[in-house]
């Protein structure tokens, strides 16, 4: 398994090792974030706050987490999506 900073299991995607390396290879710059800037939550976990990932912060999810919502999810299912993302970045600690 290979987790991203916010806890998701980048190794399930069909993209990653080919089009992705997932955010730690990067440094944070996935595909879908605009050219030549880094994911928001990568930014702020390992550049200003310094940690390995949101697992070790307390105010996870934060406001970034809900600014990068994946518009797909409804409420419930972006709630769980996040309570499953920590839980599995707390347990990689």
């Amino acid at each position: 398994m290979s987790l991203s900073v916010c806890g998701t299991d980048c190794s399930t995607c069909y993209c990653f090792g080919e089009m992705c390396k997932g955010c730690e290879e990067c440094s944070g710059k996935v595909f879908h974030v605009p050219e030549g800037k880094a994911c928001a939550i990568y930014e702020c976990t390992v550049h200003n706050k310094g940690m390995k990932n949101c697992g070790e912060c307390s105010e996870a999810p934060c406001d970034i987490w809900m600014k990068t919502r994946d518009p797909k999810y409804s409420d419930e299912e972006f709630d769980e999506n996040v309570k499953g993302r920590i839980q599995a970045l707390k347990e990689a600690l």
